[in-house]
């Protein structure tokens, strides 16, 4: 019996094999470069959400921190643990909007990573998962994500989601805007395509 896709990873496991080369090429912090500042400094917990090749989580383990990265594609979480055997990060099968291999774990993180993943969820998904991260979320933490806009490739899942849709349910979470950047170019320089950086902070119940 063939295995179900998981909605929004179409077309990655076919191109594996590939990506496990590409995306190591990026180096974290040039492609990172505006969120460095926001990363914790001290050792911490990070959620890193389509962790994709694994990049950004073994350079989160790199800096000290301890991470749970999510992949929801088999052929990239199982080449990604082969690149970066470290024991700071645990490799999760889960996904959004959802997150259901969190559930029953008494786990909050200080920072929730998401590279080019937002945009692979329909509108009701979203609105699903942004409650979701925001409990996540310790209070003091940081989210970051990206937005890919443009062309969508062949085979995969992709929507046009707006910075303002995603600030906006952001806000009905109680998380507050920490950083907006728009027309990012990607550092692979896809014709056509930009990206928006987008940061929101958890706050900090006074007593």
């Amino acid at each position: 019996m063939a295995s179900s896709v998981v909605s929004g990873t179409e077309g990655y496991a076919e191109e594996a094999e590939e990506i496990l080369v590409r995306y190591e090429q990026a180096a974290f912090e040039r492609l990172h470069a505006a969120i460095l500042h926001l990363i914790p400094s001290t050792p911490a917990t990070v959620l890193d959400i389509g962790a994709g090749t694994g990049r950004d989580a073994a350079a989160f383990a790199a800096l000290g921190h301890s991470v749970v990265a999510v992949e929801p594609t088999a052929k990239l979480r199982d080449g990604a643990k082969a690149l970066h055997l470290s024991p700071r990060i645990e490799w999760l099968d889960d996904s959004l909007p959802d997150l259901a291999g969190l559930a029953g774990r008494a786990a909050s993180f200080d920072l929730i990573m998401m590279t080019a993943v937002w945009m692979h969820l329909d509108r009701s998904q979203r609105r699903r998962g942004m409650p979701r991260l925001a409990g996540l979320l310790r209070p003091g933490g940081i989210l970051i994500l990206t937005l890919r806009h443009g062309p969508v490739p062949k085979g995969r899942r992709m929507f046009e989601v707006s910075a303002e849709e995603t600030t906006e349910l952001a806000r009905t979470t109680g998380l507050e805007p920490e950083l907006h950047q728009e027309n990012q170019d990607g550092l692979f320089k896809r014709p056509g395509v930009t990206w928006t950086r987008l940061a929101y902070a958890k706050p900090v119940q006074e007593r």
